[in-house]
């Protein structure tokens, strides 16, 4: 990967990070679904018109945004509002080892000896993660938080399987415009008091929202795919470790968090199991 595209892939996991801890103030304002919602809708209004209507997979997408997005960022992003940004975002990098998981359950792939390590070793990070006393109040933001990594993997899953009918950007554009009214209906169903958060919200909650609609997933997601489009996926995903360590740094900057040093030993044995699946030979995580 050139100097030029590596810089460039940097600032994935640089706006990324900083969506999840921007996120994470947002839900001080808004309900999670909701925010989601808005998020989304944003999203989908911008990039639908340079793109084309699949219509081949119209029915596919529909199911992929409701598991893929909809259920999934409603268990992430509440499991996130009960919990610290720095520990969500340690926890999400279970969608790595859960992804390999399904793609062996589902297609009947090999994984190999240092992918099945990799798998085991992150899942005994976040076993002393959720066995540290502290957090035991959080328990139910961390269960859901890992339960929305496990549905984003099987929303891979699902894409993976109409992945070679359409262009990565489409199906971002066509996801937020299916997924925000299920986001919206979902909000009306499970949550409650949305008129008076959006009376109420500051700027910097609508701040937020427009961060993650338009940076977070326009900008952010246009970048990776330009660059996925260009270079190895296993030249690429590597870049996407620096993550954890982006959010950690912007929580800790902008939301004053400390996260405790059990907790950056769990996210460094996660992230050891994540290297190990990585930069095995033939990658095979959905994009």
């Amino acid at each position: 990967m050139k100097t030029r595209e590596l810089l460039l892939a940097l600032l994935v996991p640089l706006t990324w990070a900083l969506g999840f801890t921007v996120a994470k103030a947002a839900l001080d304002e808004f309900p999670p679904l909701l925010l989601m919602s808005m998020r989304f809708f944003i999203a989908g209004l911008i990039l639908v018109w340079f793109v084309p209507i699949p219509r081949h997979c119209l029915k596919d997408l529909f199911w992929i945004s409701l598991v893929g997005s909809t259920v999934q960022y409603g268990l992430t992003f509440t499991g996130l509002s009960m919990i610290d940004a720095s520990l969500g975002g340690i926890i999400v990098q279970l969608e790595v080892p859960f992804s390999v998981l399904l793609a062996v359950i589902v297609f009947r792939e090999r994984p190999g000896l240092l992918r099945i390590i990799g798998m085991t070793v992150s899942f005994i990070g976040i076993a002393l993660i959720a066995g540290k006393p502290s957090l035991s109040g959080q328990l139910e933001g961390i269960l859901l938080t890992a339960s929305g990594a496990l549905v984003w993997a099987i929303g891979q899953i699902m894409y993976k399987r109409i992945s070679s009918q359409i262009d990565g950007l489409t199906g971002i554009a066509w996801i937020g415009v299916i997924a925000a009214p299920q986001m919206l209906i979902g909000s009306m169903i499970f949550e409650t008091g949305q008129v008076d958060a959006l009376m109420n919200a500051s700027w910097v909650g609508w701040a937020s929202v427009v961060y993650l609609g338009l940076i977070m997933t326009v900008v952010g997601y246009g970048i990776w795919f330009t660059v996925l489009a260009r270079n190895p996926v296993s030249h690429v995903m590597p870049v996407l470790l620096v993550l954890p360590v982006f959010t950690v740094l912007f929580s800790v900057l902008l939301l004053g968090e400390r996260p405790s040093l059990e907790v950056l030993l769990g996210g460094v044995t996660i992230l050891a199991g994540v290297s190990l699946i990585v930069f095995s030979k033939s990658n095979t995580r959905p994009t």
